[in-house]
């Protein structure tokens, strides 16, 4: 965790974050006008945005797609880490060798017995 964000208020990290928006757009040459028909929005929502007024998680997604900069949510993303219990257990589930299973052999044994 980056301490020095620690020490920002919400509004001051929301106006970071606007502003990298803003940076990326002029990174990339494209005008706000450009932004906002690639984006679906109103191009006074884009100046907003990047004057540091707070945005919708909707818009914001449609901002980073019009950047094609979708890839930064990826930070967002649950890793999910399995147990090594339950890894163990699966593992002992696994054939361990080719051929009929007990289940089948079973089977086909009651239905010897059958006939």
């Amino acid at each position: 965790m980056d301490l020095h964000l620690l020490a920002k208020s919400d509004l001051e990290i929301v106006m970071i974050i606007c502003q990298a928006l803003k940076q990326m757009r002029i990174n990339k040459n494209i005008s706000q006008q450009e932004i906002a028909e690639r984006s679906g929005l109103d191009r006074t929502t884009i100046s907003r945005m990047e004057s540091g007024k707070s945005v919708s998680l909707l818009t914001l997604v449609q901002i980073l797609r019009a950047l094609d900069m979708l890839e930064v949510i990826n930070v967002f993303k649950a890793y999910h880490i399995e147990s090594p219990i339950k890894l163990l257990k699966e593992e002992e589930k696994k054939r361990k060798r080719a051929g009929k299973s007990k289940k089948t052999l079973k089977k086909q044994s009651k239905e010897d017995v059958e006939w």
